[in-house]
């Protein structure tokens, strides 16, 4: 972890959860792993203090924790899932696009609470929308119900494992801390769904009481009562489901690789692309470099009936793709031609340094293409007088952008029978990149903070 990245993480979570959450938040992030009793020592606050904010970390999936083999808890802040909350804007607006204002709301309301079961979260749903519809119209739970079905079948959502250190957290939760032990974070015990988890809810959204009613005093059971609201827990309690931020950027990067694709062939192939991405969503891992193999008649079957193309025409798509030099933009290796079997590549593509000007974006692009090239061969490529190309590819260099191999001819290394070649560094690169947003968000936050507190 960088500072800039610590600093961020440090905003953020002052500002979502508050001075005590940033201050363990933020103890956990320096020193890694730390017991309870460590916490409340390192950062001078008092044990139920601690123990009320990790509930809120670990309720968010900030924080996760292992029994070790001595017997004691130990808890560990879970950055990158802190930076992630930058994106949350993202991933509702996402969830709108794809599935309305209902699938709107359900993202939304998880990654405000954390972790929900789905009862409460059809519910509080369904309620929302009841508020925004003219006086007499209700939104059916069965209805929001199904928009949950289907964002847990493109595993948008995912159960949240079951917690596996019951004994060890029993001491954690107070008797004022509402709610019960959420799981720890990580990946799901089983992506499968179950027909009797994921049943229909019966009922419709409810309007806010008015004030006279609120203040009236009446008993919340005789409220249940003449309501005809049921006391007994629901049949889901203690399943909770939480959003799947991986399966959210495996779509962005889809998308983006489809976006590439229609900019530099044409509308027909980014199609194709969208077709075996789709084919192969949910079934291939989101970190995963290839899609699951798909053969010629599978695509050919799946595309929408709009695109009157042949099998033939088809194919030629698939080999002009494979042959695409540009294998950072998405483009499809072909995995076994003889069988008609064909794999997508899903690349992380990578940004130009545009920090350094558009020269410099073009020789950063030029040698992602080629791999790898001399200086004279940068210049000519280019078409960058010899003088500015050296000091853009030095810049790069000692930014960390590129880096140079030595290719000796003989065994004296002398330099005049030396080759000098100069390749992109994706790692270091894309660290570079990723700090320097970091960074400019960050100044950003304390900017904004300084100028609230001059307003007020």
């Amino acid at each position: 972890m960088t500072q800039a990245e610590i600093k961020l993480c440090s905003l953020l979570l002052q500002e979502h959860f508050g001075e005590i959450v940033e201050k363990i938040g933020t103890y956990l992030i320096r020193t890694g792993g730390q017991p309870l009793r460590a916490i409340s020592a390192g950062t001078g606050l008092l044990l139920d203090q601690v123990k009320k904010a990790l509930c809120v970390l670990i309720q968010h999936n900030l924080v996760s924790y292992q029994l070790q083999k001595r017997g004691f808890v130990e808890y560990e802040a879970q950055c990158k899932r802190v930076l992630r909350i930058l994106r949350y804007p993202r991933y509702i607006y996402a969830a709108k696009t794809l599935y309305g204002d209902t699938g709107e709301l359900l993202a939304e309301e998880l990654l405000l609470n954390g972790q929900m079961t789905m009862s409460n979260l059809v519910r509080k749903v369904a309620d929302r929308l009841t508020e925004t519809m003219e006086d007499g119209k209700t939104m059916d739970y069965t209805e929001v119900s199904n928009t949950f079905v289907r964002l847990a079948d493109t595993h948008f959502i995912q159960r949240c494992p079951l917690g596996n250190l019951p004994g060890a957290l029993g001491s954690l939760w107070t008797p004022g801390w509402e709610g019960k032990p959420p799981g720890s974070f990580g990946e799901p015990l089983d992506t499968r769904l179950g027909k009797e988890m994921l049943s229909p809810l019966k009922g419709k959204g409810k309007r806010r009481r008015s004030c006279e009613e609120e203040e009236s005093g009446e008993p919340k059971a005789k409220k249940q009562k003449r309501s005809g609201e049921s006391s007994e827990p629901p049949p889901d309690d203690g399943i909770y489901w939480q959003v799947n931020l991986d399966r959210f950027h495996q779509h962005f990067r889809d998308q983006s690789i489809i976006s590439a694709v229609a900019n530099r062939m044409d509308q027909t192939s980014s199609e194709i692309v969208r077709t075996m991405l789709r084919m192969s969503e949910v079934t291939t891992s989101s970190t995963a470099p290839y899609t699951a193999p798909l053969s010629s008649n599978e695509i050919f079957r799946s595309l929408p009936a709009g695109y009157n193309i042949g099998k033939q025409v088809l194919d030629q798509y698939l080999t002009l793709l494979a042959d695409d030099p540009v294998r950072h933009l998405g483009s499809l290796g072909c995995w076994n031609a003889g069988a008609g079997l064909w794999r997508g590549v899903k690349s992380h593509g990578m940004g130009a340094p545009s920090v350094f000007g558009s020269r410099c974006a073009r020789i950063f692009r030029l040698l992602l293409r080629k791999k790898h090239l001399e200086q004279k061969q940068v210049e000519d490529f280019a078409m960058i007088p010899a003088k500015e190309a050296k000091d853009m590819l030095y810049k790069m260099l000692s930014e960390n952008f590129v880096s140079l191999q030595e290719i000796p001819k003989t065994p004296d290394h002398a330099p005049s029978r030396t080759f000098y070649l100069y390749t992109v560094n994706v790692l270091s690169s894309a660290r570079m990149l990723l700090h320097r947003c970091y960074k400019s968000v960050a100044n950003l936050m304390e900017r904004r903070q300084h100028e609230t507190k001059e307003n007020k």
